[in-house]
């Protein structure tokens, strides 16, 4: 993998680096703001963790050909790097629409690839371009139990305005669909091209109305939940 491209005349995707640390508070700023528009929570990072995976070389950041900041994504590793997680992809407002979430992406995956060529790359997410980017990648849907166990990993959704779900569903339900790519799957894909695959444009449609299903079918039972616990406290 390159450590910079250049995408268009226009922007450049690198790995970042110390030389980007004044990046970091814009970054976090814009991730929050994100997830209160969309209404969904992402594990809220401080600048000073930002900069720890530039540091490492496990963060993919874009900018501008003047230096203006773009993108960026980060990379993090669970159960001692038997999972990888592409994370807390984020493209100033700016700049959306533009393909650069997708192009963020693929570097952060490349990256991934190159650091944990044996690890499953994982990622959960409400949104259906992201799901549209993960598969495109080679990510296919898997359910939560497939996903790492540690503890830590689903910390990062305390966040979450939807995690009071995902905790009184002992983690096997929420409102995010659970992706994954398997790199031992994609050997046996290789080595048989018949085999079918996930084909997210089919799918796509019936996944959006699953989604609508699965949020009115939690959230009512988060709505009943909460009377009941409301009646209890009377009681007592």
């Amino acid at each position: 993998m390159k450590n910079t491209e250049v995408v268009g005349s226009k922007f450049i995707i690198q790995t970042a680096n110390e030389n980007h640390f004044h990046f970091a508070d814009t970054i976090c700023a814009e991730m929050e703001e994100s997830a209160k528009k969309r209404g969904t929570g992402i594990a809220k990072r401080s600048p000073v963790y930002i900069m720890e995976k530039m540091v490492e070389g496990k963060a993919i950041i874009a900018t501008t050909d003047t230096g203006e900041w773009v993108g960026f994504c980060y990379i993090e590793t669970w159960e001692h790097g038997k999972f990888v997680a592409n994370s807390g992809l984020i493209v100033h407002p700016d700049f959306r629409q533009s393909g650069m979430a997708k192009a963020i992406k693929q570097k952060a995956f490349e990256l991934s690839r190159q650091k944990y060529p044996d690890a499953k790359i994982i990622g959960i997410t409400t949104s259906l371009p992201v799901m549209k980017i993960n598969s495109d990648l080679g990510y296919e849907p898997v359910t939560f139990s497939e996903l790492p166990a540690d503890d830590a990993f689903w910390k990062g959704c305390a966040s979450c305005v939807n995690y009071d779900v995902l905790t009184r569903t002992n983690r096997k339900h929420c409102l995010c669909t659970g992706m994954m790519y398997n790199p031992e799957e994609h050997k046996k894909t290789e080595a048989q091209p018949e085999k079918d695959t996930w084909d997210f444009l089919k799918e796509s449609s019936l996944y959006e109305r699953w989604m609508r299903i699965k949020q009115r079918i939690l959230l009512r039972r988060e709505e009943r939940a909460k009377k009941k616990n409301a009646e209890a406290m009377l009681v007592h």
